[in-house]
């Protein structure tokens, strides 16, 4: 198992993606982030097949930070996808969209999303947010055994 746990983060937005690890780094948080821009290069990622067949499967992911609107594959249909799957079932999965929509929100939790966070505007409310997101679901959250 590698050593530093993984954030995945699945977003098709490249400036979204640079606030992410912007806001990241600004929190020190130091873990990997790989970074895939659409549905079915995650679960490629998550399944290590398709161009991630390569990958470790031991690779120690940790969270994964969820846009909903993606190309190919949108992010509920990734996230049903994964709690069928008995080897992503417990993964922790956070939604993170610009999507305020009540029907995205119900759909995501009926999902099992973990949680369900909307992307502020402001740049400096976006790195608080992924700050306590990092802080929570890399230093506080306890994952099962695997």
């Amino acid at each position: 198992m590698t050593a530093q746990p993984i954030i995945l983060l699945v977003e098709d937005n490249a400036s979204d993606e640079e606030l992410t690890l912007r806001a990241l780094k600004r929190a020190n948080i130091t873990n990997r982030v790989v970074v895939v821009r659409d549905g079915a290069a995650a679960l490629d990622y998550l399944f290590a097949r398709g161009a991630h067949a390569d990958r470790a499967p031991d690779e120690n992911i940790q969270v994964v930070l969820l846009d909903l609107n993606l190309p190919k594959l949108g992010g509920l249909d990734v996230l049903r996808a994964l709690r069928a799957d008995a080897r992503t079932r417990v993964l922790p999965v956070v939604i993170l969209t610009s999507s305020r929509e009540d029907r995205d929100l119900a759909e995501g939790y009926a999902g099992g999303a973990n949680s369900y966070i909307v992307k502020p505007v402001d740049f400096l409310q976006f790195a608080e947010a992924v700050k306590q997101l990092g802080l929570y679901w890399l230093v506080l959250n306890q994952r099962p055994p695997r």
